[in-house]
């Protein structure tokens, strides 16, 4: 076949995609079509309550690439980039929950990918991202040897709340490009800017979601939860934490919500227990026993045994040098070990085995309609036996139901939180006080 009839070939496929239905229009839709499937998706995940996050791929030695193999040589590279790209991350980011992949101006590949805002943890985005990376350049290095294709990612959350969804759309993918390529008087310096003003002035707002005794339905402590600044594209917690995790500035922020929280603690005059959530680098950062050492002599008022460190995050604690150490070393001032999302992976059995936390909670997929689901309520049962044998107590997180809550009950789980029991509420009205 002759390149012209090819051309014209592929020509007629492009322009009969416009007739597909949505869901086939999930991978590189062309560009002008009869309607958007990427806003129609978007659109509908937002309506289903999910968040939207924009990962963006870049061949970052392009032009090394075209001076070496040519124009033509390009267009090969990058089809057989988009088809390997395909097959990796609709197996590793698993399938129904990519909304569309498409090439970003012949610049690089842009997953638009809904994640549920209740189960996912920043760590996850990077694991996945890097899985791709590494599993797109080994298939690329098996079908073009010569070649030794360089890639990178970045992402960021959709703000969907000031703009149209088309505007959103385009300020999320130009935001992860940035990302991605860190460049100076980029978009990147922008969010690095508008990140290190919020960590200068601290300008986060905390919110308190209470856990309950199950039995007597009596408040026992607090989880401690974050916002950026009201009315700003950072307010989602997602957004802020996403920024400050790819800017090098996740610690400074973590540190701020603690510093924050402990000064609210002392306000309220609070005798309850809190939670704070951190990740495994942040507790394992060689700073953070002497910056909890001085908050702590600053907020004097605050007892070391009312707050709980929550390690936030699924991904594997080993390689992290002082977390252990650091760990061992908190508990003899008298804080207290929580692990989250028990349940949710092997990450977290493994984490409990290296922890020994003195609080288990159970991740939300346990729970969730754990009154219709036999096998759901056996690895609840699992989940208590463990924790019995580590000597930790329980917390359920995500109860919505009061069938949800009465399965906890008849199974003694001692703590709980979710929508049922009470909605999180700006930590300055809450009465903290037994």
């Amino acid at each position: 076949m002759s390149t012209y009839h090819r051309f014209k070939k592929n020509n007629l496929l492009s322009w009969f995609k416009i007739f597909l239905p949505q869901e086939k229009l999930r991978y590189y839709p062309p560009q002008f079509i009869l309607r958007n499937p990427l806003v129609s998706s978007v659109e509908r995940a937002f309506k289903n309550g999910f968040e939207v996050a924009v990962l963006f791929f870049q061949v970052s030695n392009l032009r090394d690439l075209t001076e070496k193999v040519g124009t033509a040589g390009i267009h090969h590279l990058t089809s057989l980039l988009k088809k390997e790209f395909q097959l990796s991350a609709s197996g590793i980011l698993h399938e129904e929950n990519i909304l569309v992949i498409h090439d970003y101006h012949s610049e690089g590949i842009t997953v638009f990918l809904k994640v549920d805002p209740k189960k996912l943890y920043l760590s996850e985005i990077d694991i996945k991202s890097f899985r791709i990376i590494e599993d797109v350049m080994q298939r690329l290095s098996i079908i073009c040897p010569a070649l030794e294709v360089q890639l990178n990612s970045g992402y960021m959350f959709m703000d969907k709340r000031h703009y149209s969804l088309e505007e959103a759309i385009n300020k999320a993918q130009e935001q992860a490009v940035a990302m991605a390529e860190k460049k100076i008087q980029s978009e990147f310096n922008h969010l690095l800017y508008t990140m290190t003003q919020i960590i200068n002035s601290k300008d986060i707002r905390l919110l308190a979601q209470p856990i309950f005794d199950v039995a007597t339905r009596e408040i026992k402590a607090y989880e401690v939860l974050t916002r950026g600044p009201a009315g700003t594209e950072m307010e989602n917690p997602l957004r802020l934490f996403s920024v400050a995790r790819q800017t090098g500035l996740l610690y400074d922020l973590e540190i701020i919500v603690l510093e924050k929280t402990l000064q609210q603690i002392s306000l309220n005059g609070s005798s309850q227990n809190v939670f704070i959530n951190f990740t495994p680098m942040t507790v394992g950062n060689p700073r953070f026993l002497k910056e909890m050492k001085n908050l702590l002599g600053i907020y004097s008022y605050v007892l070391p045994s009312q707050i709980v460190i929550e390690i936030t995050e699924r991904d594997s604690i080993e390689g992290i040098d002082h977390l252990l150490s650091n760990i061992r070393e908190l508990r003899k001032m008298g804080l207290r070990i929580a692990v989250d999302d028990t349940g949710a992976g092997y990450a977290s059995f493994h984490t409990i085995n290296e922890l020994m936390p003195d609080i288990i909670k159970i991740d939300r997929s346990v729970i969730h309609n754990i009154d219709n689901s036999p096998v759901k309520e056996s690895m609840l049962k699992g989940l208590l036996l463990i924790a019995k044998e580590t000597g930790s107590i329980v917390v359920a997180e995500g109860i919505e139901s009061e069938k949800e809550a009465m399965v906890l009950s008849k199974n003694k789980v001692e703590l709980a939180q979710g929508y049922y029991y009470a909605r999180p509420a700006k930590i300055e009205k809450v009465k903290f006080s037994s």
